[in-house]
């Protein structure tokens, strides 16, 4: 009979390999593809452009058993400009430690007053 207490699930996409993540680590699947994104007053922004001290959002597909403060599912901010990427069956993740993680968006935080998105 398998063992159905251990909180951490494993990263399991179809037929990807199967993973369980250490301590406080988190595999998180990038949002945002690299190339040409346009302004919020439309302006076409080349992908040569240079950006100093960008954040990027990511969504976490999975977390280690001391990971307290972000669940599978949620959004998180973090800096991209040092990454550990890992591909797994063709793609590409970046594993985080929790305190590399500025921010959290999840639709759980609305229901509790006392959290939100914290920066």
């Amino acid at each position: 009979m398998a063992d159905t207490s251990d909180p951490t699930p494993a990263i399991d996409d179809g037929d990807k390999l199967p993973i369980k993540l250490m301590q406080d680590r988190i595999l998180v699947m990038v949002e945002a593809a690299e190339g040409e994104r346009r302004s919020t007053g439309g302006i076409l922004i080349p992908a040569t452009a240079q950006l100093s001290k960008r954040l990027d959002w990511a969504e976490v597909r999975g977390v280690g058993p001391l990971v307290r403060n972000v669940q599978v599912g949620d959004r998180v901010l973090f800096n991209p400009d040092d990454p550990y990427e890992v591909e797994l069956s063709g793609a590409i993740y970046v594993l985080l430690r929790e305190r590399d993680v500025h921010a959290v968006a999840a639709s759980r935080l609305e229901d509790d007053p006392n959290t939100g998105l914290y920066l």
